[in-house]
């Protein structure tokens, strides 16, 4: 029969512990964040608080608020398209660049280069779009709160719009960079260097 290992801890004196507080913090950089992180954030946050409250009237109370439910949904349409702003503007979207490793250097180029190009008017069309539809439900209600379901639908549009211009702005970076994230992944994620 085996025998089970013994636990072996280090001893560790109340000074080290202590030593452990006074070690300098990382300074904190928000630079990285854009508009669409932040209402993402803020929208996220009013998701999480209706979800809490029917939690807490349903199983708690036991006595549920219906509208707690369709606000969340909504929320959770704006969180899903300003986090696809935020992938547009951070190339984060699905994407294959397994084939850019196997063609030559300019067609690579001139294939990553259609890519952008094609991102940003598939990006610019459902823009066009969903504007469109937010024109035609302007006076739709919601089922069980009175408000228009129109401002849903704008913060889509508005999240379209960003996902335009944030793709422009990636289309632009990678025209004076020289290259993609397409033809060169390990540039981005830090692998290799640029």
């Amino acid at each position: 029969m085996a025998s089970t290992p013994a636990e072996i801890h280090t001893p560790v004196t109340s000074e080290e512990i202590a030593r452990t507080f006074e070690e300098a913090e990382a300074p904190i950089d928000i630079s990285g964040h854009g508009l669409e992180d932040w209402l993402a954030l803020g929208v996220f946050w009013v998701m999480c608080l209706c979800v809490f409250l029917q939690f807490i009237t349903r199983y708690v109370l036991n006595n549920s608020l219906a509208w707690t439910e369709e606000i969340a949904v909504y929320c959770l349409v704006g969180v899903v398209f300003l986090g696809a702003a935020m992938c547009a503007r951070t190339s984060r979207h699905i994407h294959v660049d397994f084939l850019y490793r196997y063609l030559p250097g300019l067609s690579g180029r001139l294939a990553s280069l259609s890519v952008d190009v094609i991102r940003i008017g598939v990006f610019a069309y459902l823009s066009w779009l969903v504007w469109r539809y937010s024109a035609l439900i302007h006076d739709e209600r919601m089922t069980t709160v009175d408000l228009p379901k129109q401002p849903v639908f704008l913060l889509v549009f508005a999240s379209f719009v960003l996902m335009t211009l944030r793709s422009v702005q990636v289309f632009i970076g990678n025209l004076k960079r020289g290259y993609s994230v397409l033809e060169r992944p390990g540039a981005f994620d830090g692998s290799t260097e640029g």
